[in-house]
């Protein structure tokens, strides 16, 4: 059941009415009852709200996040309109090591099948959801400057937005103890809701007078060497692919405004997966093409994409470069591995994988990519974090054999990608969800962006050519952050 909020069009409260307070009263009194009988001592509770068609979830989230508090954000809008945001975190479901997404997975089904939530549901996203990501490694984000960011961590959000064909809900989370005062929780959550707002999201400033300073984490002569040395590898039969990556940074005058630079992304870069997620003082924000995996019920479906060219503003040119691509053999094998791979892995668990006939265009702002959309049937349940575990990484961001090319990747790019090529997204209460991976990225810590672009090395690459490439898929994000 969803009931309804008060009026929560722009500028006006998203204070809960009497009845949607009364039914949240209710559950949290039977929650605090359960969770004396329970062995985890605690139950969660979430009651789904429907709000004004004119609610802009990241711009509630932006405007209403408190200082410090995690928050979410992520949105597909040529995607009927697909946005998902979030607030705050009461409880963290965070593991590393290999087994990472099995252990979420099942703390995760373990928190919702003891939970008092509503029957029914809202738009794709709403009622009780976990949202947060991976790193690329099972050990990944070591690395200081990605504290905040574990080897795994899905944040259970005090407060989330969803939005899909028109439709918005928001859903309010608590995770109610034996001994907690359910009026109190009450008037916690309340309070949350009522204090809610939203407003545009400000405007990209950057300093007049300082300029932006843009450095290699490593030499680009580093990266063009481990290329090379790349190819020697393939080409003496140990490997057929290995991605390698590079971090460029921005040291601005001030602090860079996440919020600002994830309005740019969401106008510009409609047709992609565009999203923050904001832990302490840092946000990882992307604008990223790739979906990893994507779970409705027992349909699944995932993108196989590699292969790169970049894009111009003459039609016939633009038509031109699309038409090399397709045709070029050494990104048609590169795409080729990846797509392999993905069916691969989906076929022990599926009753059909069908795979394009033919690998498309997929045309973004400043980049074209070979793409070859990935449908499957499942023989049964598998939650979406695992279909992500089962998939990542694939080849168009890891490397084939993987277990050739996972030591060595850390190895040639001296460099700790942390969530940079990882699965980012959300789940929720049927285990339905979609996770993309974190490419074009960025790390925004106070002045310091950390911006991150791989590219996939075969047999026929060629080094200038490869650091090229990731200069054109830096171009998503370095103008944005250099000003």
């Amino acid at each position: 059941m969803i009931m309804a909020a008060t009026s929560a069009t722009r500028g006006e409260s998203y204070a809960l009415d009497g009845a949607a307070r009364g039914r949240l009263s209710e559950r949290l009194e039977a929650a605090a009852q359960r969770a004396r009988r329970v062995s985890s001592g605690a139950v969660l509770v979430a009651v789904t709200v429907a709000l004004d068609a004119s609610v802009d979830p990241t711009a509630v989230a932006v405007a209403s996040r408190r200082a410090g508090e995690p928050w979410f954000v992520m949105e597909q809008p040529d995607r009927r309109g697909s946005a998902l945001a979030a607030l705050g975190c009461v409880i963290a479901l965070d593991a590393e090591g290999p087994g990472r997404f099995r252990d979420i997975a099942a703390r995760w089904r373990a928190l919702t099948a003891e939970a008092l939530v509503d029957d029914d549901s809202g738009p794709r996203g709403s009622g009780p959801v976990a949202v947060g990501g991976f790193a690329f490694a099972p050990d990944g984000g070591e690395a200081p400057h990605w504290r905040g960011f574990p080897a795994g961590s899905l944040h259970v959000p005090e407060v989330a937005l969803a939005r899909r064909d028109g439709e918005v809900a928001m859903t309010l989370h608590a995770l109610v103890r034996g001994d907690d005062d359910p009026r109190a929780v009450l008037e916690r959550l309340c309070a949350r809701a009522d204090e809610l707002h939203d407003g545009a999201l400000p405007l990209l400033d950057p300093s007049p007078t300082e300029r932006t300073r843009v450095v290699s984490a490593m030499p680009p002569e580093h990266y063009e060497a481990a290329v090379a040395r790349a190819i020697e590898l393939i080409r003496a039969g140990d490997l057929d692919k290995i991605v390698l990556a590079r971090e460029v940074q921005a040291h601005a005058a001030a602090a860079h405004d996440a919020a600002a630079v994830l309005g740019v992304l969401r106008e510009a870069f409609r047709e992609c997966h565009v999203f923050a997620v904001g832990r302490g003082d840092a946000t990882l924000l992307a604008a990223s093409p790739e979906l990893l995996v994507r779970r409705e019920g027992l349909r699944a479906g995932t993108l196989a994409l590699a292969g790169s060219a970049r894009r111009s503003a003459d039609p016939a040119v633009d038509d031109h470069l699309g038409e090399q691509l397709l045709r070029s053999a050494k990104d048609r094998e590169e795409h080729a591995i990846v797509t392999r791979r993905i069916v691969a892995a989906l076929q022990p668990r599926s009753v059909w994988v069908t795979p394009a006939d033919e690998p498309v265009l997929a045309r973004i702002a400043n980049i074209q990519h070979l793409a070859t959309p990935i449908r499957a049937q499942l023989r049964e349940p598998v939650s979406v974090i695992e279909l992500a575990g089962l998939l990542h990484p694939t080849p168009a961001v890891g490397g084939e054999p993987l277990a050739v090319a996972a030591p060595l990747i850390p190895a040639l790019e001296g460099l700790d990608r942390g969530w940079y090529a990882g699965p980012v997204g959300w789940v929720d209460a049927q285990e339905d969800g979609e996770f993309c991976v974190a490419l074009r990225s960025a790390l925004l810590d106070g002045p310091v962006a950390r911006c991150y672009a791989g590219v996939g090395v075969v047999r026929d690459s060629a080094p200038a050519a490869e650091l090229a490439e990731t200069e054109l898929k830096l171009g998503a994000l370095m103008p944005v952050l250099a000003g």
